[in-house]
């Protein structure tokens, strides 16, 4: 069985701990802070094996070489990126696999926020780490890669089962939400949403993860086919990057 520990640091950081209960092995998503997670590894008794990077910026790998110390844990990361992951060990591509204890854990290239961002794909759990490709009702900056490279990378992940869990790695919810029902303010599913994450918020609780099966109904950058988005857009006949596209453009000044 997969136990997964949600740590929140900073302002809207996620960290994720993965712990086989079976074979104790222990895997760490994006770790900003090594504190946090040594913290939780002592109260829980668990061993680290892994280090899992999504991408290279400093609130996602901050505490890599703290944790490499303390721990003597592998660090994995992209092949594509090795350069900017600190203290690498492993370096992975897509369709690359690691095991943890039981449980394979596929590599999923996801350019588009940053240039070599991977996702971390657990079949058996359910579970996507997305790091800051897929948000709730949104989707990452682009960075370094291209709107095409970004929207590519979005259909991988929307090719998964519906009720894969999307375990982000920031809490941007309601900020996502609110320009999400500026482009379709119809959308009962979104505007139900809304609420949930609202109310989730106001009693100081996390909204993700959240299933693909609600982003497909209600994140606006995995529907471009959207007939209401297209009006709103005034892009009836665009192709889907086209809408795509424009769509990340307003999200960044909204």
């Amino acid at each position: 069985m997969i136990k997964i520990q949600q740590l929140a640091v900073l302002n809207d950081n996620y960290i994720y701990l993965i712990h086989d209960t079976e074979s104790g092995d222990t895997a760490v998503v994006d770790p900003a802070l090594a504190e946090p997670v040594l913290s939780a590894l002592k109260n829980n008794h668990w061993q680290l094996k892994y280090i899992l990077n999504t991408h290279h910026h400093n609130d996602h790998v901050g505490g890599n070489i703290a944790l490499k110390s303390a721990t003597h844990c592998k660090i994995a990361g992209s092949a594509a990126d090795h350069a900017r992951i600190p203290a690498i060990d492993l370096k992975l591509q897509q369709n690359d696999t690691l095991n943890l204890g039981n449980y394979s854990i596929k590599i999923i290239e996801c350019s588009g926020h940053t240039l070599g961002h991977i996702a971390f794909y657990i079949p058996e759990a359910h579970a996507l780490f997305c790091g800051d490709t897929l948000f709730s009702m949104g989707c990452g900056r682009l960075f370094e890669g291209s709107a095409e490279q970004m929207w590519q990378s979005l259909k991988k992940f929307m090719q998964l089962p519906l009720d894969t869990q999307i375990y982000c790695a920031h809490e941007y919810s309601l900020a996502n939400a609110q320009f999400a029902l500026s482009v379709e303010p119809n959308n009962q599913d979104l505007i139900k949403t809304n609420q949930q994450i609202t109310q989730l918020r106001a009693d100081n609780r996390p909204t993700v993860p959240a299933s693909l099966e609600t982003e497909l109904a209600t994140n606006p950058f995995l529907r471009p086919d959207s007939t209401d988005i297209r009006s709103t857009l005034n892009m009836n006949n665009a192709s889907n990057l086209e809408v795509f596209t424009e769509l990340r453009k307003r999200k960044d000044t909204f």
